[in-house]
């Protein structure tokens, strides 16, 4: 049971290492997508496209068997933290 369980942790732990990586993965692209907008005096936020992107993921976290509210709320805070990094490079981008 303990060598059961040992494995399982096992998995979760990399699992876990390799969300951490995808997520920074995620934020060098949409750094470089908050600098372009600032340059070329985009809003931080999309509303469009967040709306667009909750119910594409949504759909994705159906066909994997993955409650799509806890998607929607996973989703919702890497968008607020994205939204909250081009907030900042447009403040930079104006001084």
């Amino acid at each position: 049971m303990d060598d059961q369980l040992s494995r399982y942790r096992q998995s979760i732990d990399n699992i876990d290492a390799a969300l951490i990586y995808m997520l920074a993965e995620r934020f060098k692209v949409t750094k470089a997508v908050g600098e372009l907008k600032a340059r070329i005096d985009l809003p931080p936020a999309d509303p469009d496209r967040e709306a667009r992107q909750v119910e594409r993921l949504r759909g994705l976290a159906r066909e994997a068997d993955l409650d799509p509210e806890f998607s929607e709320k996973f989703l919702r805070f890497i968008i607020d933290e994205v939204i909250r990094h081009h907030e900042h490079f447009k403040r930079e981008a104006g001084a």
